[in-house]
């Protein structure tokens, strides 16, 4: 797993296959907060395991899934609310 320090807001998050996931807000726990003011997030802050982390590069994340695969980790499950269930259950 990712060192959770090295993570830093305003970082880009980049899926898989290069596509843009979002903005880092910041992490909390064991999951990456999504800034809500990115397009995709659609006004809610969306979440992103730090387990689907595959590498930090520079000024981005890379993710082990796609861009798509990732967005719809968002609006499966019970929390497509903006809570705490958006992204981190598997």
């Amino acid at each position: 797993m990712i060192n959770p320090s090295e993570i830093r807001e305003k970082m880009k998050v980049i899926g898989s296959d290069g596509q843009p996931v979002g903005t880092v807000d910041k992490v909390e726990g064991n999951r990456i907060k999504l800034s809500k003011n990115d397009p995709a997030a659609q006004g809610q802050h969306r979440y992103i395991p730090l387990d689907s982390v595959s590498s930090v590069e520079g000024d981005a994340i890379r993710l082990r899934q796609t861009a798509q695969e990732a967005k719809q980790q968002w609006q499966g499950g019970a929390g497509a609310t903006g809570g705490s269930a958006g992204g981190g259950k598997r």
